[in-house]
């Protein structure tokens, strides 16, 4: 996990409203943290990590610049913020999968919820779990997770691989969904088809003896749906899942 990677900074005081607390012990009230990360969460989503500066938030709260270090040290801190505010979301629309009676489906279904979360904001992809310390939310999703992975007959070596697993699959795989299409596809000279129809034509090209597999799967890179593709590879894991369970 990214948070065991990182060592993390000392932080300063806090009042009870999650405000930073100065050495005299006043705190700045011209903001609220609520008001502060939804207008991170939105510049993000507008035009991503680039865009997200002090100067530009403090611009859409109608403040300075360091009215912000009230809230949060820096920039990392802002964003790993920003990304659990998101997840928070993930997290109450996930809670319908808990109680299913199959714990291989309510990893699907949470694994799926969050698939599209990353996916509709590729910049959370990076920032997902990166310091649990200020980030609960991901923390509770990834603990929603291995709940269910407790319901399943495995060692504590095989249910932390279990969760890493479909958890570096769903988050890698959704951020390259995220991802924009190439300019000439976003502009409409060509269409998504017409764009990826030619690599197709380039790998059928190939010689078929030094790349029997290309061939093979040529027609139906050309005609993909990447949704099916990250449905098929998570039922693949969980197949798998289900299999060292014991079926």
């Amino acid at each position: 996990m990214a948070g065991e990677e990182t060592a993390r900074r000392p932080r300063r005081g806090r009042d009870p409203q999650g405000g930073r607390t100065p050495q005299g012990g006043r705190r700045r009230a011209a903001h609220s943290m609520e008001a502060v990360i939804s207008e991170a969460v939105a510049l993000l989503d507008e035009a991503g990590e680039s865009a997200l500066t002090f100067r530009a938030l403090a611009a859409r709260l109608g403040g300075g610049a360091a009215s912000i270090y009230w809230y949060v040290a820096n920039k990392d801190e802002l964003l790993d913020r920003a990304s659990d505010h998101v997840m928070g979301g993930v997290l109450a629309d996930s809670e319908q999968f808990t109680d299913a009676p199959d714990p291989i489906d309510a990893l699907r279904g949470i694994a799926v919820t969050l698939c599209d979360a990353i996916a509709d904001r590729p910049w959370l992809g990076a920032y997902f779990m990166r310091d649990t310390e200020v980030q609960p939310h991901a923390l509770a999703l990834y603990e929603r997770m291995g709940q269910q992975v407790l319901r399943l007959d495995l060692d504590p070596r095989q249910a932390f691989h279990a969760v890493s697993a479909v958890m570096g699959f769903v988050v890698g795989v959704a951020a390259d969904l995220g991802q924009k299409p190439p300019p000439e596809v976003l502009d409409g000279t060509v269409t998504r088809d017409e764009y990826i129809g030619r690599f197709a034509d380039q790998w059928r090209s190939l010689d078929p003896a030094e790349f029997p597999f290309v061939h093979r799967i040529a027609d139906e890179f050309a005609h993909h749906d990447d949704q099916e593709q990250f449905r098929a590879g998570l039922d693949l894991l969980l197949a798998g899942l289900r299999l060292q369970a014991g079926g």
